[in-house]
C-alpha cells in the first residue's frame, strides 16, 4: 500500500475502514489481490443496487464499446441517450403517472442537487431553502448548505447560507408532527424564516442514520408546500432506484414531488450518472444556463436502460426486494432483542435498514469485527452509531443470510466484551476458512 500512502490525499475514508487492495468484484462479492473474498454490504454507498459487474449490463456495454459507440457527447443527441429516455419514460414515469422532464447534470448526486436548488431559486425568485436535521445532500457548497452534518460543513471554509433547518420526522419524538411547526413558521411573517423557494427532503435519511419519514408526514409536507406555493424536492439519490422496494422511495406515500434528484444506482453499473426530474412547466432554463462537461455519460445510458429493462419492466423485482427487506427486518429485530439490552433499535425500510447501537464506538467495533469475518459494512448517523445494511438488491437469499449471520456474531462478541478472533490471527488464512 506504499503508493497510496505516498500519493493519495489524507481525505480518503473508506480505505481506512477497509484497508485492503481490491482488484475484482462480482455480484455481491469483492476480492482483494490476495484472492480473499468479502461479502459487500456497502455496495458503493448504494451505487451498486444490481451488484458488481452485472452480467447482463456488462455484455451490452461491451457490445456498445466494440461498436465504437459514443463515449462522450456533452449534451448532443445520441442514440444511447434517446433509447434511455424512451425506456425511462415508458417503464418508469408513465406507469406511475409522473409527468417529468429530465435534466442531465454533472455526474454525481451533488451536481443534481445543485441544479435543482438553482432552478427552484430562479423560478420563484426566492433564496431560502428549507432542509431538515440530519439531512445529507452533498458536499459542494450549495448542497452542503442544505446538509446537516457538522463534520462536512466544517470543511467548507466559508459561511454556508441560504437554508433554514427544520426538525425531521421523529426528531422531537414520535408524538410531535414537525410539519405542523413548518406550517406555523411559514404562516407567520415574524417567524424569522423567509418564505423558501423549495423544501428538500430525503424520505429515508441514509447518511443521517437511516431515519425514515412516515407516509403521513410526507403527505403533510407535500400539502404544506402546496399551501404556501413552495416547491418540493425529493432527494432520492440513495433511497431511489429500488432501495426501499419501489423504484422511487416516495411512491408509497402517493405524493408527486415537483422535483426529484437521482444518481448512484441510476446508471446501474457503477457508472457516474445524475439527473433532475421536474414538472414540464418548471423547465424555465435558458439554453446553456446550467451546463457541465460530463452531463451526458453514454456508457451510463446503456447500462441504465438495461437496468430498467431487466428489473423494472414489471413488479417481480420490486416484490423480491420487499420480501428480502422483510427478512432483514425480522433478523435485525431478533438481534436487537437478543443482544441490545434494551438499548439497540432497528430502523429503515425495504433493503435500506440498520441497527442503532447508541454510540459510534460500539457500532465501529461491530463493523470492524464483521470485516475481520469477511463482511464489508459501514456506519452512518451523526455519531456513526448506526450499522447500515446496504447490500446489492440482487443478493441471493443464501448470501443475505450469511451476511446478517456475520453481523449477529459480531454483535454477540462485541456486546459480550470478547472476540473469538485473536488480534494476532492471520486474517487472510481465516478468511479462506470462513469462505470455504
Amino acid at each position: 500500500m506504499k503508493i497510496f500512502d505516498e500519493i493519495e490525499s489524507e481525505v480518503q475514508s473508506y480505505a481506512r475502514a477497509f484497508p485492503r487492495i481490491f482488484n475484482r468484484a462480482k455480484g455481491e462479492f469483492l476480492y482483494d489481490e490476495e484472492g480473499n473474498e468479502y461479502l459487500d454490504f456497502l455496495a458503493g454507498a448504494g451505487t451498486l443496487n444490481y451488484g458488481h459487474n452485472n452480467p447482463v449490463f456488462k455484455e451490452l456495454l461491451l457490445d456498445y464499446i466494440q461498436a465504437d459507440g459514443i463515449t462522450h457527447g456533452l449534451d448532443l443527441h445520441t442514440k444511447a441517450k434517446g433509447q434511455f429516455l424512451e425506456t425511462f419514460n415508458e417503464k418508469i414515469l408513465k406507469p406511475r403517472g409522473l409527468d417529468y422532464v429530465m435534466q442531465f447534470t454533472g455526474p454525481t448526486g451533488t451536481n443534481a442537487v445543485e441544479a435543482a436548488l438553482k432552478l427552484a431559486r430562479n423560478i420563484t425568485g426566492r433564496e431560502n431553502v428549507i432542509s431538515f436535521t440530519n439531512g445529507f445532500h452533498g458536499v459542494s457548497l450549495g448542497s452542503l448548505a442544505a446538509t446537516g452534518n457538522s463534520h462536512h460543513r466544517g470543511a467548507a471554509g466559508v459561511s454556508l447560507s441560504g437554508t433554514s433547518r427544520i426538525p425531521y420526522d421523529g426528531y422531537l419524538g414520535d408524538d410531535i408532527d414537525t410539519t405542523a411547526y413548518l406550517d406555523k413558521v411559514l404562516s407567520d411573517s415574524s417567524s424569522g424564516i423567509d418564505k423558501p423557494a423549495a423544501v428538500i427532503v430525503e424520505t429515508v435519511q441514509g447518511e443521517g442514520g437511516i431515519n425514515v419519514a412516515s407516509v403521513e408526514w410526507l403527505r403533510n409536507l407535500d400539502a404544506i408546500c402546496k399551501k404556501h406555493d413552495v416547491l418540493l424536492i425529493v432527494d432520492d439519490i440513495q433511497a431511489g432506484c429500488g432501495r426501499t422496494g419501489t423504484y422511487f422511495s416516495f411512491e408509497e406515500s402517493g405524493i408527486k414531488p415537483d422535483m426529484v434528484t437521482l444518481s448512484k444506482s441510476l446508471g446501474g453499473y457503477g457508472t457516474p450518472f445524475a439527473v433532475v426530474l421536474f414538472r414540464p412547466e418548471l423547465d424555465q432554463w435558458k439554453p446553456g444556463e446550467h451546463n457541465g462537461t460530463f452531463r451526458g455519460n453514454n456508457f451510463a445510458f446503456v447500462t441504465a436502460k438495461a437496468a430498467i429493462d431487466t428489473y423494472w419492466s414489471d413488479d417481480v423485482f420490486s416484490k423480491e426486494v420487499m420480501r428480502k427487506g422483510e427478512y432483514v427486518s425480522k433478523r435485525l429485530q431478533a438481534i436487537v432483542d437478543l443482544y441490545g439490552e434494551g438499548n439497540f433499535t432497528t430502523r429503515g425500510r425495504g433493503m435500506f435498514q440498520g441497527i442503532n447501537c447508541v454510540n459510534g464506538e460500539l457500532a465501529g467495533k461491530i463493523t470492524h469485527n464483521s470485516f475481520k469475518k469477511g463482511l464489508i459494512i459501514e456506519t452512518s448517523g451523526a455519531d456513526d452509531q448506526v450499522i447500515k445494511f446496504l447490500c446489492p438488491l440482487v443478493i441471493s437469499d443464501e448470501n443475505l443470510k450469511k451476511g446478517v449471520d456475520v453481523v449477529e456474531q459480531a454483535v454477540k462478541e462485541v456486546c459480550a466484551g470478547e472476540s473469538s478472533i485473536p488480534e494476532e490471527t492471520d486474517y487472510f488464512e481465516l478468511s479462506k476458512v470462513i469462505n470455504g
